[in-house]
């Protein structure tokens, strides 16, 4: 079964910034993409962005990302990263890693970012 550990989140104040960590239990190669999701309060979880196997990148088409949040990817550490910048209050919540290969699917446990003076 394939897992995804995610790191990074934490309490930050507005207009702060965050990186987070994804760490597949096998190469991130495997999989057609990997990218971003995010659940904040009273909210279904919403697409943030992907990275595809040829590392191209897809940005939700929601307004939230408006270049703040920024997906990359080290092959070196097979890794994927997302950094979140000028934070606000509205982007507190909890940001799932995702992995997908073919019609499967697989998700993080979630790291909680919550951004709050």
């Amino acid at each position: 079964q394939v897992q995804l550990v995610e790191s990074g989140g934490g309490l930050v104040q507005p207009g702060g910034s965050l990186r987070l960590s994804c760490l597949p239990s096998e190469s991130i190669f495997n999989f057609n993409s990997m990218g971003w999701y995010r659940q904040t309060p009273g909210k279904e979880r919403e697409l943030v962005a992907t990275i595809t196997l040829s590392g191209m990148i897809h940005y939700t088409d929601s307004d939230f990302v408006k270049d703040r949040f920024i997906p990359s990817r080290d092959n070196k550490k097979n890794t994927i990263y997302l950094q979140l910048n000028s934070l606000k209050p509205e982007d507190t919540g909890v940001y799932y890693c995702n992995a997908r290969y073919l019609s499967e699917q697989y998700w993080g446990q979630g790291t909680q970012v919550t951004v709050s003076s």
